[in-house]
């Protein structure tokens, strides 16, 4: 089992399980640093959701930055046990964990977010799986932050509007058009 550390808020420098899942891909530190300097570092009252959670590391970042609420789904076993872990650690009590399909959880959401963390496994379209889901799933001002293997111009009617590249990783910043 291997670890990633968390860059900043209440928890930063705090070490965190990883499971060993293979293609499992934490956004490395200097991506996050990007992202949340984008975000802004206080996200006091935002609701986020990251819907393909894996190691947890950007939902944990947001917690640890002040969100109201996090929602982690991952559907693999191993990777589920080690947020359930993580939790725990910290402790995080704002973190809820889903255990199940994300496809599945976007269809019925418990409320609406403010913040999408979207890095699904590649190669299976499961971005454009997600898009007839964001409008139920996102207030009005949301934003989604998204990895994957090319760039994305758009999802639905959310457009990028910062964009990086890390290695084979396109990330981009996408809002309301």
């Amino acid at each position: 089992m291997s670890r990633i550390r968390i860059i900043g808020g209440q928890w930063r420098s705090r070490l965190l399980p990883v499971a060993a899942v293979p293609g499992l891909r934490p956004t490395p530190d200097a991506v996050r640093e990007r992202l949340f300097n984008w975000l802004g570092q206080d996200l006091d009252a935002m609701h986020c959701l990251d819907l393909f959670a894996g190691t947890g590391v950007l939902g944990f970042e947001a917690a640890s930055r002040g969100a109201a609420s996090v929602t982690l789904v991952e559907r693999d076993v191993r990777a589920f046990a080690r947020l359930r872990e993580a939790v725990e650690l910290l402790p995080a009590p704002q973190v809820r964990l889903v255990r199940g399909d994300a496809l599945e959880f976007a269809a019925r959401p418990s409320r609406r977010f403010d913040l999408l963390f979207l890095d699904p496994p590649y190669g299976r379209g499961l971005l454009d799986k997600v898009v007839p889901h964001l409008p139920a799933l996102l207030t009005d001002d949301a934003r989604i932050y998204c990895e994957a293997e090319h760039a994305v111009p758009a999802l639905g009617d959310f457009r990028a509007t910062r964009e990086g590249r890390a290695g084979q990783v396109h990330y981009q910043l996408l809002e309301r058009a």
